[in-house]
C-alpha cells in the first residue's frame, strides 16, 4: 500500500484494513536513520477473500488528504 499520510500509525494503518477482516500484521515503513514514515507499508490478511474485498475497497479511499493506493504484493 502506497500514498500513506506521514503521520499514520501502525496501528491506524492496521485499523483501515480490520474493517473489511483479520489482519495478522500491518507495519508502516519508516526510514531507518530519522524513524519518519517513508509513505508505504505492508498488510498480511490471512483470508483471501477479506483480502481482496479489502483492496478493492481501500484502493483511492482518501485519508488525511490522500488517496491511497493498494495492490497485491507479487513473488518477484
Amino acid at each position: 500500500m502506497s500514498n500513506l499520510p506521514y503521520t499514520m500509525t501502525d496501528e491506524e494503518f492496521q485499523g483501515v484494513f480490520a474493517a473489511h477482516g483479520q489482519v495478522s500484521s500491518a507495519r508502516v515503513v519508516k526510514d531507518r536513520e530519522t524513524g519518519r514514515s517513508r509513505g508505504f507499508g505492508f498488510v498480511e490478511m490471512p483470508v483471501e477473500s477479506e483480502a481482496l474485498t479489502a483492496i478493492n475497497t481501500i484502493n483511492g479511499m482518501d485519508v488525511g488528504g490522500r488517496p491511497l493506493r493498494v495492490v497485491e504484493a507479487k513473488p518477484k
